[in-house]
């Protein structure tokens, strides 16, 4: 299992069980920028649509992959929201796989 450092953005959660985690508490754009600044390496977000969208609005996200897979379900919580702020991204890589999942590998737009 991978030992390193995780950090957890949650309003909820006051402890963590998973090896070498840290709660961060709520959302905070400023925690966010204060964690880029003190470590080295990646911030990783998995799994969290809600945290995507507010640190892409806060200018926090430096790439933004998505998955696309061949499969069209016509509901479900979507990405990008109704009445959200434009973002401006370049396309910046992109992979197909046998499956016809597409990886696509997005950055800001300068």
């Amino acid at each position: 299992m991978n030992d390193s450092p995780k950090y957890v953005v949650s309003a909820t959660l006051q402890s963590a069980d998973w090896n070498n985690s840290t709660i961060l508490g709520p959302y905070s754009a400023e925690a966010i920028r204060a964690l880029k600044d003190r470590i080295e390496g990646t911030i990783y977000v998995s799994g969290s649509a809600t945290l995507v969208r507010a640190m892409l609005a806060d200018g926090l996200l430096d790439e933004l992959h998505l998955f696309v897979f061949p499969l069209a379900l016509g509901e479900g919580q979507r990405l990008f929201e109704d009445g959200g702020r434009p973002a401006r991204l370049t396309l910046a890589a992109s992979e197909s796989y046998e499956s016809g999942v597409v990886h696509l590998d997005y950055r800001p737009a300068q």
